[in-house]
């Protein structure tokens, strides 16, 4: 956990210029070291000279530019973060800077404080013209440094020769674009500047465009004890196997439960969206199914999806993942998803066609109004009863009561507990098949109309919020207002909110002195307005449930001699 895997993947294959040369040069390199004979020294420094002039060929550079920023903007596309370039001389660097900014002007800025794409590098004023937009001082050095390491910062890719490739961690970058050979310690530093933790990197990529695979194996047989049976990293096409088989099985969900035809998710997606919701949901445990499956392609795809074979497959892709987001923006969902899983969908979608900012409003694809977030209106409620997709309209209405009741009811332990029992009863019954998608909507559909009856007597009993709440806690029992009555419960209620705000400290709910001296407070209370004897521990029980709900409340607002000791 201390660190993300690494991944390897080659783009050798995609360059033709001078390939088999460079790749004969640079077995011949070898890293000199400070026991070498002189001559063998001058050998490796002709050889490094012959295979930086190939390497840094104009016809090669631009080559390497132009599947860089595809390649980059493809990653960019399904994972958020930044990327190293490592080239093999200063010259190489500058060069290949000039290349990527002709295709892409806008990355550009001669500001130290803007533009995406920089050269970190040493330099002093004699170097030759090329080299000197990219002379940076000390400080210049620290802020570029700064800019990478912030995640928002625009700056998205550094291209450097040895700078950075020890010592230096921005958790951010994913990617490292290899140009350069490197062997041993040096080679194991420099890729693991992208495995470190961030958010939900699913893990670092190595890019090899100089032929660095065996330098990685006797790098690792060198400085593990693994004596080379384990692997510095793992191939990206081992994940396109992955992709595929959870693709697979995504598809699988569509052919069940009489099926669903979505093959027309190219031309018209959005149009599929509710139907293909709808049928996710008629199936046994099918959210859970299918957003486990598309979770996994999406991390797969985040590994893979620079591959030719995974590019053909990322509109499929971008539509499953479309629908995933709206059956989790719309839908409650059991277990919490984070804000990438979330959005992962968004970034990817393609053709300008399902989504521009979130996923397109699924009331209005379903053919509804967006409901008022305040209290779901009968003219709402009914349209979701006439919806012809029945298990969308049971998601959607279970979703929205949940809200509603947290809003309303966030600090009425009575009829929090009473709605939120009868909401999990009736959606208990519908998952285990006891009664129909029909029966279900008509029963959430009742709750609703209740639940807005409560919010209106609430408004009736001329009481305040909190003052309600104690009054739900004493009037729990049916009996017990037809013995005490309303004016007198009512009366109960204000006395109790008071005298308990006022008696609340700190850290009254884990004092059991405290909350003994409360419970004698209540039962007094109770006493005094001749509360049922037969219900009185019961009502002690929930008041003082009811005082720790509205505990923070108090604070929040300065009441009482809580805020007083903060």
């Amino acid at each position: 956990g201390a660190t993300v895997e690494i991944f390897y993947e080659s783009r050798l294959a995609k360059l033709d210029v001078n390939r088999a040369e460079i790749e004969k040069l640079s077995a011949e390199v070898e890293e000199v070291v400070e026991d070498e004979e002189e001559t063998q020294r001058e050998k490796t420094k002709g050889l490094w000279s012959t295979l930086e002039k190939l390497v840094g060929a104009k016809e090669r550079i631009e080559e390497i530019a132009a599947d860089l920023v595809s390649h980059f903007e493809n990653r960019a596309s399904v994972i958020e973060g930044k990327a190293m370039i490592v080239g093999m001389s200063r010259e190489i660097c500058a060069r290949l800077y000039a290349a990527i900014v002709a295709l892409r002007p806008a990355w550009h800025d001669p500001d130290i404080e803007k533009g995406a794409i920089k050269v970190v590098m040493t330099g002093s004023a004699s170097d030759k013209a090329d080299l000197q937009p990219h002379v940076t001082t000390k400080r210049q050095k620290k802020r570029l440094e700064k800019r990478f390491k912030n995640p928002a910062d625009p700056l998205r890719l550094v291209i450097v020769r040895d700078m950075w490739l020890t010592g230096f961690d921005a958790p951010c970058c994913h990617t490292m674009y290899v140009d350069k050979p490197m062997q041993g310690h040096s080679l194991m530093q420099a890729i693991a500047r992208v495995n470190r933790v961030f958010k939900d990197k699913p893990g670092g990529l190595v890019v090899d465009y100089i032929g660095i695979a065996n330098d990685l194996k006797a790098a690792l047989k060198t400085y593990t004890d693994s004596d080379g049976r384990g692997q510095p990293s793992r191939n990206v096409g081992e994940f396109l196997d992955v992709l595929r088989a959870k693709l697979d099985a995504c598809r699988g969900l569509f052919q069940q439960g009489g099926g669903f035809d979505y093959s027309s998710y190219k031309t018209k997606p959005v149009a599929l969206l509710v139907p293909a919701a709808n049928h996710i949901l008629s199936l046994a445990d099918g959210k859970k199914r299918f957003l486990d499956l598309v979770t996994a392609i999406t991390r797969a795809f985040a590994l893979c999806g620079t591959l030719d074979e995974a590019a053909e497959l990322r509109t499929e892709i971008a539509f499953f993942g479309a629908v995933k987001a709206a059956i989790v923006k719309y839908t409650t969902v059991d277990r919490k998803l984070t804000e990438a899983e979330k959005h992962s969908a968004l970034r990817r979608i393609l053709d300008n066609a399902v989504v521009s900012e979130g996923v397109a409003d699924i009331f209005a694809l379903a053919g509804l109004k967006t409901p008022n977030i305040g209290l779901l209106s009968p003219a709402f409620l009914e349209d979701v009863r006439n919806l012809p997709q029945k298990n969308l309209a049971v998601e959607l209405l279970e979703k929205l009561l949940r809200d509603e009741i947290k809003a309303h009811l966030r600090t009425n332990v009575v009829l929090q507990k009473k709605f939120g029992d009868r909401l999990m009863e009736a959606l208990r019954k519908y998952h285990n098949r006891a009664i129909e998608t029909a029966q279900v909507i008509e029963e959430l559909l009742k709750m609703a109309g209740d639940f807005k009856d409560a919010i209106d007597r609430n408004e009736e009993l001329g009481l305040s919020s909190d003052e309600v709440a104690f009054y739900d806690a004493v009037a729990e029992r049916p009996e017990v207002l037809k013995t005490m009555g309303d004016a007198t419960l009512k009366q109960l209620a204000t006395e109790l909110t008071e005298q308990l705000r006022r008696s609340t400290t700190v850290d009254w709910q884990v004092r059991d002195s405290v909350r003994a001296k409360m419970r004698i407070l209540i039962k007094r209370l109770l006493k005094k307005y001749k509360y049922p004897p037969e219900g009185q521990e019961a009502a002690v029980t929930r008041v003082l449930e009811q005082a720790e709900a509205l505990a923070d409340a108090w604070s929040s607002r300065g009441n009482g001699p809580m805020s007083n000791c903060r």
